[in-house]
């Protein structure tokens, strides 16, 4: 039986996990290479932090997520392959209300995200 994300190695393994998914995916791993290059463990770090803040309530990052994220090649099958792989690995890995808000936090990130960039390079 699964748990549910409770400590920050959850964090670290969901984390841990979606990335390498993320490494292996044909659509996503060229665009994630180009961006982080040789800096993931800062980025996991970082990742680390942000889930750590938003799902165990422990603040832990400071930042603001979208600005890295505004000039990204990426559309909507982008975001679409993103959350597919998200959603899975939680699943994968844990049951329980807090997953479920990773869940619904990654798909309403997702969504705000593609919403901004489309703005964004409308205007």
């Amino acid at each position: 039986m699964k748990k549910d994300i409770s400590t920050i190695e959850d964090i670290q393994l969901m984390v841990d996990t979606f990335y390498e998914r993320i490494r292996e995916d044909e659509l996503l791993a060229p665009i994630f290479k180009d961006r982080i290059e040789n800096k993931w463990p800062e980025h996991l770090e970082k990742m680390y932090r942000f889930w750590q803040t938003i799902l165990l309530e422990e603040h832990t990052y400071h930042g603001a997520p979208f600005p890295p994220h505004a000039t990204m090649p990426v559309d909507e099958s982008h975001f679409s392959t993103w959350v597919k792989i998200f959603t899975n690995t939680v699943n994968d890995l844990f049951d329980g209300p807090v997953a479920d808000e990773a869940k619904k936090r990654g798909t309403l990130m997702a969504a705000i995200f593609n919403s901004k960039i489309s703005h964004f390079r409308q205007n």
